[in-house]
């Protein structure tokens, strides 16, 4: 038997549609185990919290993924393992950012929610809500199995910040297309072993709780102008930067483009290229496209998500460090975020 502990952030998984009216009305965790009887046949014992206030996934920001860090630290100690319920919109988000401030961690935190809410009859929430908790409480001889921050979906659980949601409709929402599952829900739960996490158990859990949010991520596309591109680049606060560059990680060469690179770079500004593309990585200096960034001094993002990028970025600002130290920590992984 695990102790395992639901967190209520919000989302559909929370919500329960009235039969006559068809409104969505938020759901009364208290209730848990009448609303899914099925959570009684798990050999684990369940306790739940909620955010005084549900917050929309898409409402999430800085201060909601430290109050989330704050709740699961101060019941770290009581339990075997944490599934957290939230939206599924900025789920890959939320999941990454919180992967970087528990830094070897040593239990599962796994986040799931679902398509539909869990009072429609086709729901999806049941099976993820139900066997986010088997794999949150599975032990082998006693000992935890999985160590670190999850996102199960559609009988797959897969490493957070390795994740990204491809769909708005299906089912099967996210993808981590540059990560297999760490684990998969069939007949039995099969565990792919090879890929967890192996934190240093004799390292003790650090928990880090401040983030800067002062970045914003580039999406670059053709025909992109001088003058767009000037005001937001010189946006007086902004100290980190992700650019969404096309394939392998190539970008315009326009003189003017490159300009604005550099004078942003020179300011301190930490610049990071990711791939637009939903599977590959970003090899600088496979093409001359992308070899003016490298020799700028833009950080590579390698294999990373946009979601885990954003995440690294808000979790390595407040460390204060020089621009090659921080290039440095940037392109090594970190919580398994890049190969």
């Amino acid at each position: 038997m695990s102790r395992i502990l639901l967190v209520y952030t919000g989302g559909t998984i929370g919500m329960i549609k009235n039969p006559e009216t068809g409104a969505l009305t938020a759901f009364n965790f208290d209730e848990l185990l009448s609303n899914i009887p099925e959570l009684k046949l798990l050999e684990h014992d369940i306790s739940t919290v909620s955010f005084e206030e549900p917050v929309d996934s898409s409402d999430m920001d800085t201060s909601d993924y430290v109050k989330l860090v704050h709740l699961i630290e101060d019941h770290f100690e009581d339990y075997d393992g944490f599934v957290v319920l939230h939206g599924s919109d900025t789920m890959s988000y939320t999941a990454s950012v919180i992967s970087f401030m528990f830094e070897n961690l040593k239990k599962p935190v796994i986040f799931t929610g679902s398509q539909l809410p869990i009072g429609d009859l086709r729901t999806d929430a049941k099976e993820n809500l139900i066997t986010s908790i088997q794999l949150a409480g599975l032990k082998e001889n006693g000992k935890t199995v999985i160590k670190e921050v999850g996102l199960y979906f559609e009988y797959k659980l897969y490493r957070a910040n390795r994740t990204t949601k491809v769909n708005a409709e299906h089912f099967e929402a996210f993808e981590s297309s540059n990560f297999p599952a760490i684990a998969e829900s069939g007949v039995n739960l099969k565990v792919n072993y090879e890929k967890l996490m192996k934190p240093n158990l004799r390292k003790k859990m650090i928990v880090h709780k401040s983030l800067n949010d002062n970045i914003f991520v580039l999406k670059l596309f053709p025909g992109i102008n001088y003058k767009t591109l000037e005001h937001i680049f010189n946006t007086p606060h902004v100290e980190g930067i992700i650019l969404e560059t096309f394939g392998s990680g190539n970008a315009k060469t326009d003189p003017w483009f490159l300009k604005l690179l550099k004078q942003a770079i020179d300011r301190g500004v930490h610049v990071v290229n990711v791939t637009q593309c939903v599977g590959g990585a970003v090899l600088m200096g496979k093409y001359a496209t992308s070899e003016r960034l490298k020799k700028l001094g833009v950080i590579s993002g390698g294999d990373m998500t946009t979601e885990a990028a954003v995440g690294k970025m808000m979790y390595l600002l407040t460390k204060k460090l020089g621009p090659k130290v921080f290039k440095t920590i940037f392109e090594t992984s970190l919580r398994g975020e890049m190969n």
